[in-house]
């Protein structure tokens, strides 16, 4: 399987991988703390509606979902905030009209319906190799905003009202946590697709969760499983094609993976609880 480094292909979607892992490490622990998982869903397939405006109007595809993704994070922001709509009702509706238009503005598009499966599947194994600068720029972004902002994001994430005592721009800082899961959602896309952006958002966080104790552990090994996973799902997906011929794609495989990592990490936290008794 290490045979698989001797192509560049390769050895870019494994770069790709573990960019990927550090942004969503970062932010996927703070969107799991804040109890906000779903959002990263939401804003995934909002984004397909600017997807579908670029090739609709003619500019970047990935562009319409920047501006998507930040306005629809927004909108739930100020939603949540002012009406109190409740953050399920706003991702839902975000969700499907964003998918809706997407569909629609793609249908409208000239020449060849553009596929807009590419986007929800993606395909690590031929990532641009411009988005790896895009993605390592994004990572030094999110790591100098989470070294400045450290502690008002920490009493956030893990005690609202508490904030809202301690004079913390709570509001302020709700509204950037969405703006950066957008940002993050959208490079992403382009580099691993919709579906395994929403896993790497939520489960490697998730399963941190279950042994880390403050923010910062948290994300050192959100990052640590999500790059571990994806480095797996990559090689033993190659190893799997070369050897015995089984075409199985990389993203859905990672997917399966550190889902199963999930289950592992959960069944091994209810038997320590266990052990230790009540």
């Amino acid at each position: 399987m290490m045979g698989a480094l001797e192509y560049e292909f390769f050895q870019r979607a494994l770069a790709a991988g573990l960019l990927a892992a550090v942004a969503s490490g970062i932010v996927g622990t703070f969107v799991v703390a804040r109890r906000i998982a779903s959002v990263s869903g939401g804003l995934a397939h909002a984004a397909f509606g600017g997807i579908g405006l670029g090739y609709l109007v003619g500019f970047p595809p990935m562009a319409g979902a920047l501006a998507f993704g930040l306005l629809s994070a927004l909108g739930i922001g100020l939603a949540e905030l002012r009406l109190r709509q409740g953050l399920d009702t706003l991702i839902a509706m975000v969700w499907a009209v964003g998918m809706a238009l997407g569909i629609v503005f793609a249908s409208l598009a000239p020449g060849a319906t553009p596929d807009l499966l590419s986007y929800l599947f993606g395909n690590i194994l031929f990532v641009p190799p411009a988005y790896l600068w895009f993605t390592a720029v994004l990572d030094a972004f999110l790591l100098l905003v989470v070294i400045r902002l450290y502690h008002p994001l920490q009493a956030v994430a893990f005690d609202e009202e508490f904030s809202w005592v301690a004079g913390v721009p709570v509001s302020a800082l709700f509204l950037l946590l969405l703006g950066l899961t957008a940002v993050t959602v959208v490079v992403l896309i382009r580099v691993v697709g919709v579906i395994l952006v929403i896993a790497l958002l939520t489960i490697p966080a998730a399963i941190a969760r279950h042994w880390a104790g403050g923010l910062d552990r948290m994300m050192v090994l959100a990052t640590a499983i999500a790059a571990v996973c994806i480095t797996a799902g990559l090689f033993i997906s190659y190893g799997l094609s070369v050897s015995v011929g089984l075409d199985i794609p990389t993203g859905p495989f990672i997917i399966l993976l550190v889902a199963f990592l999930y289950g592992v990490s959960a069944t091994g936290k209810l038997l320590v609880g266990r052990r230790r008794g009540p």
